[in-house]
């Protein structure tokens, strides 16, 4: 493989904005260089072969094939057969210039057109020899575009899901990584950067068990929020081998993601370096050169003995750590009750405002009740000091069954509505859900609002769980319970408890780690429902609930930081615990 003797020389892609409807997403160089070099060490006894063919389903500008090249010029007795397919011409031109600028030599076929596309004309000569172009490749690195079912519509993604197997509807970049387990051969070689997104959420379950069926996996790198892109991408790297029924085993599993604790040593960047080391190549907290702190976890794939659980790394010390926890858990936050998303009006202008009271009485709407948005979140008791919101809420329960109130008996409700009714009206998916045109598009239960309640922020850098005992709706910003056992609401405080924890926050990194950038986490009916409780009928169990209480009488008192101190320290005892203490 012939190369010119020149410095290597690294391009922004030029056409990245444009394509962002596409899900174009420049790859990194640093990012590029990694996944090439996970590749070429995975390849084992196909660096021996006369000729090697590589492909890049969406090519971009062609970074990721240059990097796999750089790659393997360790092996000069290589002949390299160079494919890529992209629907963007520029891009296609600027790659190809790219390519042929530090490979002059190499046998290069890139084609305007959507890999997907071609996967589905060619789905009859999988793995069969053709006159020209072989539908099969040793070696795959790629980064799929990241295009959502939002945006790709519905009935594509419907076809996309049919054509690849899978259930429900699919991003495009699954059907991508699907494409690429048909045309790669048997012991062959995937590098594929990857939204972490697939790996624990509900929707991503098809998506979990259809790589685990159709590849062998062999690594999974979660990067989480080690900002190698510009873009608000939490990247993940799959090394994958073609399907090989005598191959299998654990993959292995490695994940690094921002913290607040100690270092243990000094790395230069998150992934890939020279001298002296990169955090991936390491164990433990990290400080990098760019001041920032890193977790570095090495194990193995654990999806809790499922095909399509959760993706996690699972090491002896967390295994072990969960073993504690759930020797010590009583029941769950799901077992308390039904967690459910707030109210979601549709129309937020006509329904929500701050400005009721502004309004004279005679115009003001009978129907509006408090209401509860990620503003007033506060751990325990909600905040004063932002100005809290009210709802307009035109629904009540008669008879065990939801409905619409009569607006006949509410003449000032009825009249502001009525003002707005061509907007709301406007809101087809109401009517033709035979649905009343003032109706609140997902209301939830009108008569839990009256109720004790337990309500807690989705995105968030700290958890924060608190009680409501005013009566207010929750809007779709929160998520909320309430006791299914009305005696029992003794344990909303003892969750309380739990969800504002230093424990729940390695609780939560342990089983699922969905973190966005800086730290945040996201709390989800799919995650906080297995958040466990400890005994709430034993002493430590009740001196937890009272220390709960007293913090939400406290508040905001100075000696609540105290308090919260002491309480924490109660809940990891009551785990079989002891905290690890931080930065």
């Amino acid at each position: 493989m012939k190369v010119l003797e020149k410095p290597r020389v690294v391009r922004r892609f030029e056409v990245v904005a444009k394509e962002k409807a596409g899900g174009a997403t420049y790859t990194p160089c640093l990012l590029a260089d990694f996944v090439a070099k996970r590749i070429t060490e995975a390849a084992g006894d196909l660096l021996e072969r006369q000729t090697l063919r590589i492909l890049d389903p969406a090519v971009g500008d062609g970074a990721l094939l240059l990097s796999l090249m750089h790659s393997l010029m360790a092996y000069p007795n290589i002949t390299i057969e160079a494919y890529g397919f992209d629907t963007n011409l520029n891009a296609i031109k600027l790659a190809e210039s790219r390519i042929r600028q530090e490979f002059p030599g190499i046998f290069l076929h890139l084609q305007q057109k959507s890999f997907i596309d071609h996967i589905v004309e060619k789905s009859d000569i999988f793995y069969c020899g053709t006159t020209g172009f072989l539908e099969v490749f040793d070696l795959i690195i790629a980064n799929p575009p990241y295009v959502r079912t939002q945006i790709i519509g519905a009935s594509e993604a419907q076809r996309l899901a049919k054509q690849f197997g899978l259930s429900g509807r699919v991003d495009l970049y699954s059907a991508f990584v699907l494409g690429m387990a048909q045309v790669l051969k048997p012991g062959g070689i995937a590098g594929i950067i990857v939204s972490n997104r697939f790996m624990t959420t509900k929707a991503g379950a098809p998506v979990r068990q259809a790589i685990l069926e159709r590849f062998n996996l062999r690594h999974v790198w979660d990067l989480g929020d080690t900002k190698l892109f510009d873009a608000a991408v939490l990247p993940a790297v799959l090394l994958a081998e073609g399907k090989n029924a005598s191959k299998n085993g654990t993959p292995a599993f490695t994940s690094i993601y921002e913290t607040t604790d100690i270092a243990e040593a000094m790395a230069a960047d998150p992934v890939i370096v020279a001298d002296p080391i990169a955090a991936l190549d390491a164990e433990g907290v990290m400080q990098l050169n760019d001041g920032r702190f890193v977790d570095v976890h090495h194990g193995l794939l654990n999806t809790s003995g499922a095909i399509d659980g959760i993706w996690r790394v699972a090491t002896d010390s967390a295994e072990e750590w969960l073993k504690t926890v759930s020797a010590n858990t009583w029941g769950t936050f799901g077992e308390i009750g039904s967690i459910r998303v707030g109210v979601k009006t549709c129309a937020d202008k006509v329904f929500i405002r701050s400005d009721w009271q502004d309004m004279p009485e005679k115009k003001r709407p009978e129907l509006l009740k408090p209401l509860i948005t990620h503003h007033i979140a506060r751990r325990f008791k909600a905040s004063t000091l932002h100005k809290v919101k009210q709802i307009l809420y035109p629904h009540t329960v008669s008879h065990g069954l939801r409905h619409p109130v009569d607006l006949a008996q509410y003449p000032k409700s009825a009249a502001y509505l009525q003002e707005y009714r061509t907007v709301l009206e406007g809101r087809d998916y109401v009517i033709e859900a035979g649905r009343k045109w003032y109706e609140i598009w997902v209301p939830q239960d009108p008569n839990a609002w009256d109720k004790i309640k337990l309500v807690f922020r989705d995105i968030t850098d700290e958890p924060t769980f608190w009680i409501d005992q005013e009566a207010a709706v929750v809007n779709g910003d929160c998520y909320w319970v309430m006791c299914k056992d009305e005696t029992q609401v003794d344990l909303l405080w003892l969750a309380a408890a739990v969800g504002n924890s230093k424990f729940i926050e390695r609780f939560y990194d342990y089983r699922f780690p969905n973190k966005l950038y800086a730290g945040r986490r996201r709390f989800i009916t799919q995650y906080v429902e297995q958040f466990p409780l400890p005994d709430p009928n034993g002493v430590l169990g009740k001196s937890i609930i009272n220390k709960a209480k007293e913090i939400y009488a406290s508040i905001p008192s100075l000696k609540v930081e105290n308090l919260q101190k002491e309480l924490d320290a109660m809940i990891w005892h009551a785990f079989g615990l002891i905290e690890k203490v931080g930065r």
